[in-house]
Order: structure tokens, then sequence, then C-alpha cells
């Protein structure tokens, strides 16, 4: 590999400078925003006047807080600080300094090995009716509560209110539901007092996921935990959900004295100028006016008032900011054992951990994190946010290496430990619509028709029994090709089988199809001889394999590099060519146009009778939205029969259980994608927890990248960084001493040295950095790149036509594009070859960045014929081998590394393979493997 022979660079032995005031600023692209951490040492907002967001900065004297405090979603309006913060930073719940380089927020487990299993005091029963619960002391708790919801007033009645509650369950005149059912909702109290028991949840969020709402009942109680393995390590989690029940005067803490008596609210006037006239009052700036109506609705003056730190909610908005605003508006009477502070904060933390990627937090961890917060009685408050239902409780058992999972039948004595996770309701719901769309997908899969099944890929397989079911229907071998303009209700909908056990028997018989001639007709099921000639006539063995594998599942995992693209490709072709509707969907338009270049090469002589075979190639966010693809058919799933999910690390929780849920029974999905490279910019990390749970038949291709590029990269994805031969400087090493020459020598090789040697002009160049501030990020490549490529004023908020950009119309999804002119509407852009319009008010806000350069994070799902890879001494925080192997496999043609960390780099790649994500989809997924193997009830 050449180390200087592109720009003349100096030798590559020679060490870097460590830049300690030029580190990465956190990258987030999860979202439309951005709030960099301040330098050390900047003065805070005034007290009691929260700044705005682009005024953001996190106080000095909570460093350790954890990452939340300090990064904040991406494209909040924030001015180069040039502080020194990696682009990882902890998460909210560990303390740690290390994040994940492009979401902001670091992808590290929420808590530490101590606290791995939650020791309790031991099993306790579960009042019947009352569902799942958080672990508590005993029954006699659990009904201590009084149907009144008054506790007594001595420590006399007390004990006899509990005695006579328990003889009343034990004699059987009141069950113990009734006492936890008629307990009142918990009324918001200055000083700490006995946590309420938590009462089932009555309503459920509907399956897209959405918060719940102000108001709404509250969620399901915490599971009874069982007894853990490490007692004592790091304290037990389990005391954050545990329900105290009834607590007597003399062991509840003193008052405080009389609080100071609070300030008149203040009457707002309707609609935003209420909201305009409560943030002045409180001192905050009324740029926050209309993003906080969004968040409250209709009454967000009132809510404001009422409770100003539901600021939090409000995108950019730091605890500080809100305690500011609370203290201008309430007084002496606000403090920071305010309940409705900790329930804001609760809420609060869980959505930047999510920003970090986790679906959930261990017990243990927010409660230390609320703690950080000055909140004087963290599981007091963890259990009123159970209680109101804003926070859900789940149990996730822990797996022990060479333990075997357990089964029906087995002593219950051996307990398995298990850690208690709290998590937003949308979320929670999210993975287990996913883990139920998935498990539904399989067992509702028909089997081709033919007089013989032949095994899937991989045999054996947890949830792939529907493989050797037995048809009842002979299907004609070979359709007519695929029309991706059928219409929906010509085409019909899978039938679905009617056996619960996912037998894949069909639920119509011919006799009765004969009886119904008004029915739409079934869809192609081409037989088993029909798909085995597919593959043998694939372009590779692992394509051939796929292909095998997706006749007799309707899940398949399939994991590969670039290369192993092409057989995605060929397993959509041929499903097209057995008259399917096969469509395959990418991450970002960049993938879809190599797609349908693969597509287009791989079936020249269908393109005569099935039309372009490109059609076939969407993106996920077309394909849900109707603007590409099949559209929907009368029951608004999708009109398709296979789809190949491409870049499948990419998808985040919310837009998977979005995709699955529009996929109708018998539909057969393929989740195809490199597992080495970084997860999605949202939370959660499905494929990977997919292929970690063996869910599914899964087809590992054996196609290699070759070339250097491509050698280089398959070494990184095990570990090993080592040199490779370029004799045509595929790749090339340029040692850079410090930010300022970094930044120098990466505007050398993108305007003058690759375009000299290579003939790769600029606008194919993609520059890829840490994080977005810093000496050397984004803001800092991309205004040296403008002023060498194309400089100009700026004229249209910072932007001439002809300037590369990153558009994120939505959070987590980067769109690189040029500009090409400005009018009243807004800023307009050449996205791929897709016209759109930035609007006025956006432009500032940071969902338009210049994009000569751009984050691994934003380039993932995307290739360049070069790609220009600058790492200075301050970004050795941020690396990870997930993030060294996006950023390394981003070229085609040529990569050079602008090295400036030494040997942090080598030391990356073997030792720090991924910010790890607490999910729960890994257990939901194996849970529902371990329901389908168990033997039904006897009668």
């Amino acid at each position: 590999m050449s180390t200087d022979r592109l720009a003349g660079e100096t030798p590559p032995e020679q060490e870097a400078a460590p830049g300690t005031a030029d580190a990465q600023t956190p990258d987030d692209p999860t979202a439309a925003r951005e709030d960099p951490a301040a330098p050390e040492g900047r003065p805070a907002a005034p007290e009691g006047r929260p700044a705005a967001p682009e005024d953001t900065a996190a106080p000095g004297n909570e460093a350790t807080v954890p990452g939340p405090d300090a990064t904040a979603p991406e494209n909040v309006p924030a001015p180069d600080t040039g502080t020194t913060a990696p682009e990882q930073a902890a998460a909210p719940d560990t303390g740690t300094a290390a994040a994940d380089p492009d979401t902001t927020a670091p992808e590290s487990p929420p808590a530490r090995a101590a606290d791995a299993t939650v020791p309790v005091s031991g099993p306790e029963p579960v009042a019947p009716g009352a569902g799942d619960r958080a672990p508590g002391s005993g029954a006699a708790r659990e009904t201590a509560v009084p149907s009144s919801g008054k506790a007594p007033a001595s420590a006399k009645a007390t004990a006899d209110a509990l005695a006579a509650a328990v003889r009343a369950v034990e004699t059987g005149q009141r069950t113990a539901a009734s006492f936890f059912n008629d307990a009142p909702r918990p009324t918001p109290r200055p000083a700490p007092q006995t946590a309420p028991a938590a009462r089932p949840r009555e309503d459920r969020p509907d399956t897209a996921g959405r918060a719940p709402q102000q108001g709404a009942s509250p969620g399901p109680a915490p599971e009874t935990a069982r007894p853990g393995t490490a007692s004592g390590a790091g304290g037990p989690a389990g005391a954050a959900v545990t329900d105290t029940g009834a607590m007597s005067p003399a062991a509840a803490p003193a008052p405080p004295g009389p609080a100071p008596a609070p300030r008149p609210a203040v009457a707002a006037a309707p609609g935003i100028e209420g909201v305009r006239q409560v943030l002045t009052a409180g001192g905050a700036p009324q740029a926050l006016a209309e993003p906080a109506a969004e968040v409250l609705g209709e009454r967000a003056a009132e809510a404001l008032s009422e409770d100003p730190w539901q600021l939090l909610g409000v995108p950019g908005v730091r605890p500080e900011q809100a305690d500011g605003f609370a203290r201008a508006l309430l007084g002496p009477a606000c403090g920071p054992g305010d309940e409705r502070r900790a329930q804001a904060l609760v809420g609060w933390l869980l959505e930047q951990a999510a920003v970090a990627g986790h679906s959930a937090l261990e017990a243990a961890a927010l409660r230390a994190a609320l703690a950080q917060r000055s909140v004087p009685d963290p599981d007091e408050a963890l259990q009123t946010a159970i209680a109101d239902g804003a926070v859900l409780v789940f149990q996730d058992a822990i797996e022990e290496p060479g333990r075997a999972r357990p089964t029906t039948g087995d002593d219950e004595d051996e307990e398995q430990p298990v850690r208690i996770l709290l998590g937003l309701d949308r979320f929670a719901m999210a993975e287990e619509s996913v883990a139920d769309g998935l498990a539904r997908l399989l067992n509702t899969f028909e089997a081709v028709a033919g007089p013989e099944q032949d095994a899937p890929a991989e045999t054996g397989e947890p949830g792939d029994g529907t493989a050797a079911a037995e048809p009842t229907t002979t299907e004609p071998e070979a359709a007519e090709p695929a029309d991706a303009d059928r219409s929906p209700a010509a085409e019909g909908t899978h039938t679905p089988a009617s056996s619960a056990g996912g037998t894949g028997a069909p639920a119509e018989t011919e006799a009765e199809a004969d009886t119904d001639a008004t029915a739409a007709p079934r869809p192609v099921r081409p037989s088993s001889a029909a798909w085995e000639a597919a593959a043998a006539a694939a372009p590779s063995p692992s394509a051939a394999e796929l292909v095998r594998a997706a006749a007799h599942s309707g899940l398949v995992a399939h994991t590969g590099a670039e290369a192993a693209r092409a057989e995605p490709a060929a397993l959509i072709s041929a499903a097209r060519a057995l008259g399917l509707r096969a469509f395959g969907a990418t991450h970002t338009e960049n993938g879809r146009r190599r797609l349908a270049a693969q597509l287009a090469a791989s079936t020249p002589e269908a393109a005569g009778a099935s039309g372009d075979p490109g059609a076939a190639a969407v993106t996920v966010s077309g394909l849900l939205s109707g603007r590409q693809g099949p559209g929907r058919d009368a029951d608004g799933a999708l009109a398709l029969d296979l789809l190949v999910v491409l870049d499948a690390p990419q998808l985040d929780l919310e837009t998977a259980a979005l995709l699955v849920e529009s996929l109708t029974d018998g539909t057969r999905l393929v989740l195809s994608g490199d597992p080495g490279v970084l997860w999605s910019a949202g939370p959660g990390r499905l494929f990977a927890d997919l292929l970690a749970a063996r869910f599914c038949p899964q087809v590992a291709s054996r196609t290699p990248d070759f070339g250097p590029i491509g050698e280089l990269v398959s070494g990184i994805g095990i570990g090993e960084l080592s040199q490779v031969e370029a004799p045509g400087k595929e790749v090339v090493i340029v040692p850079a001493r410090d930010a300022g020459e970094a930044v120098h020598r990466t505007v050398q090789l993108v305007a003058d040295s690759v375009p000299r040697a290579l003939g790769v002009p600029a606008e194919q160049t993609q520059v890829i950095t840490v994080g977005h501030g810093g000496a050397a990020g984004t803001r800092a490549l991309n205004a040296a790149l403008k002023e060498r490529l194309n400089p100009g004023p700026g004229r249209f908020g910072g932007f001439d036509p002809g300037d590369r950009v990153a558009y994120a119309a939505t959070p987590g999804r980067t769109v690189p594009g040029t500009v090409t002119g400005a009018d009243a509407s807004g800023l307009h852009l050449d996205c791929d070859g897709t016209a759109a319009v930035v609007p006025r008010e956006q432009v500032g806000t940071g969902a338009v960045r210049h994009g000569w350069a751009l984050t691994a994070h934003q380039a993932a799902g995307m290739r360049w014929p070069a790609a220009v890879v600058v790492l200075p001494g301050d970004a050795a925080g941020g690396l990870t081998r997930a993030w060294v192997y996006t950023a390394f496999s981003r070229g085609e043609r040529h990569l050079s590394v602008v090295q400036g960390v030494d040997q942090a780099l080598p030391r990356a790649v073997a030792e720090v393979p991924v910010k790890e994500r607490t999910t729960r989809l890994r257990a939901l997924l194996r849970d529902s493997v371990q329901n389908a193997e168990e033997p039904p009830a006897a009668d």
C-alpha cells in the first residue's frame, strides 16, 4: 500500500501529535438536530433563563454525567465550538466517556458488568389478574394499599390495615387484585412519599409504536424478578422498581418544612401566542414556541405553566435549561426534588439512550443517572413513572456461557438470572411488533408444491419448521413474468395458514375455491422443481444457496460484503422469472442505483418480457411511502410476494416494525447485509439480534471482495489491520502530524492528487471523518473544500449554486445533493437526479449541510469511486472496528487514509469491535422459538 506517492507527504512512521483541543464533536444522524458539547469553562446559560438551542452548553460541573448531557440530536443549530469531544459519548446510563462516533451517544452497555444480574430477596407471588408487576418483598406489600388509597395515620394503624388486608386475601373475601386495582393514581407531591403500587395497564398503543399520550392510563407493572446469581453486585437493580406499598409515617422521610408559596401561574393567551407568553415569562427564547406547540399540542401553554419541566420534551432543550425555566416560573417553590422534574428526567434520559441506540436501559443504570441529576429519591421516581405508565418494565434472561436454555419440565428451583429493563412505550412496542411480525412470516409461509420437499440451506434452524409442510394444492411449475404494475385487486392476497402451529396448510381447498367464482385468484406459487431449476441457473454457489433457502422459508437472513450483493440481485431476478412480484429495497438512493445496475446485468434477456429490471429496485422509504414499488393491495399490504431488504443493518426498530407490518401473510422476506458495518442511526440492532437468535435460516456468502481495498476491509472485519499490495495506488496512507495538516492534506488529495493520478474527479470523491466539530471535523473540512472547489459568498443561507450538500429530510436519512438555486420557497437541490426543496426555515437549522465531507454513519449504504478517510489525532476515542470497516469500504476504486491517530487505529480494529446496545429483540425472538417448540398443554 503506497504511503507518499500521491501527494508527496512525510513518511508514515512520522508520529502524529494528538490535538487535545480539536476532538470531534459527536455526530447524531438520528435526528435533524445537533447540540455539541461546549468547551470546559464556557459560561452556562444564566440561572432561570434557558439558552436557545444554538447556545446550548454542557455545564462544567457535570462532566461525568453520561452521554445525553454531552450530546444531543445532530441538527439543532449550533455554532462550531471547536470543542474536544469525540464523536462518541457515554450513554446516559454508564458515566463513561466513550461513545459511538456517528450517533452522538455510545453503543456501550448501559450498566456495569456487575449489574448484569438483579439480586432480589426472592421470588414472590403474583396476585391473580394483576399481570406482571415489579419485584417486591411479598404479597403483604402488594395488598398493603387500602381501597381508599390513603395511608393510616400511625404505624399501628398501618400494621392493622396490613393484617386485615392479608386476612381478607387468605379467607377469600377479597382478591389481591382488588386492592391493587382500587389504588388511585398518585398525585404530584413536593416531598418524597410512599410510591404507589403499580397497576395493570388497561390500554395499549397501536402497533406503530407511538408514544403514549398525556394522561394515558398506567402501563403494565413489572414482572416478578427471579433471584440473581451475583447478589450485591452494584446494588440490587430491583430496588428501582420494587412496589413499596404503604409506608408508616415513622418510616417515611421527614418533611423538609413548609415549602415557599409558588408564584401565580401565568395567564396565557390561547394558541401559539400563549406559548410565547409562557416562554417569555420563564426566560426562554420565543423560538421554542412552535416546537413546544408541536410536541405538547393545543394546550402547550397551559401544560408548560403547570409543569415547566415538560419543556424537556422539546428537541434540543437540556435539563439545566428546563431547571432555569422552572425556577423563573415557580420561584422558590421549585427544587430538585420536585416530582414533575423527576418524571421529566426519566423520559429525557430514556430518549437520549434511544439516540445512543438503546431501546431500553437497566433499572440500576437509570437510577444512577437520576442520582447524578440530583434527584433525591430515584427509586420513588422510577416507581411513579412505572405506575403512571410512562415507563414499561421487562425482565431479560441473562444467558450464561455453557448453560442450556430452560425447557418445559425443568426443575423450577433452577431459576435463570434476569436483569430488569426499563423502556419507553413506543420502542418496546416496536420491538414486540418486529418479533411478532417475523414470527408471523415464518408461521404463515406455505411450502412450495411438489412431490419432494428440499431442505433449506441450513436445516434445523428454529422457526423454519414450515419448510417441511406437505402442500395440499398443485401449482404451475412456471408462470408468466412478474409485472410490477399488476393490479392489486387482480393479484389478491396470500392465504394464511390455517394451522396455529404454522404448518403451512392452505386455509382454503381447491374445491372451496371452485365454489366461489368471485374469489380473487391465488398468487403464483412456483413448484419445487421450478425453484431448483432457478437455483441451478444461479451465477454462483452462494446465490444458488440463497435461492433454495428463499424457496423453503418465509424468512431468510443473508450475510456478505459488497461483492455478495450480486446474490440478492440473482434471487430477485430468478423470482421475477418465476412469476413472483419480487422487489429489492435499499437504505439509500445510491444503493438503489447499484442494485438496479446489478439487476439489469443479471437479466438482460428479461428486459423485453417483464419491463425494466431496474424497476424492481426501490428504497425502503420509497416503498413504504408508495413513491416506489408495487403499491399496496386492497387490504393495505404491500402488493408483493418476495421482498429482499439490502443494507439490513441500517434498519431501525420503528422502520422495521412498519415494514414487517406492511407484509401480508405468506410473503417471503430476505434480510441481507454486511454484519461488519455500523448499526442503524435509530435505536435497536435488528439484523445483529436476528443473527444472534438464529431465528431463521441463514446463508453466509462465500463471495469475497477482490482487489486491495477488498483485501484490506476483509482483514479489518476479522480484527486485523495489515498492509496490502496496491500497485495501482488503490490504497494510500497519508500521515498527518496535527488537525491542521490533516485538513491541508485532505484538500490536496481531493482537488489535485486523486484527479491527477487516478482520473477520479473531485465531485466523485467523498471525504469521511469521525464527527462534525473540531479542527478536522466535517465543518472545518467542508469550509476548506468549498474555498478550494466552489468559492462563493454563500448568499443562500451560506450556500452557493454548485455546493455539495447533505440533506437530512428525516432523522437518520442523509441524502447527498448539489445546490441548484434558491427562491422564496427555499433552497433547491438536485439529490441523485431528484429535485428537492429545503424550506427556508430549515436552511439554518442544520437540516442541510455542506457535503464534501460526511461522517461514517451518514455515508453508510453509499459508495463512491474514491474515498478519503480523515483520522486526526483527537479522533482516537471515536474509533471502533465497525467504524473503520464502514469508512474504509466506501471507496470503489481508491482509498486514501489521512492518518493522525498512530497506533490507535490498529488498536481499535483489534480490540474495540462495536459499542454495544441494550435491546430486547434477541430475547423476544428466542422466547418465540421456545414457545413454538413447547408441546401444547394437555386438557
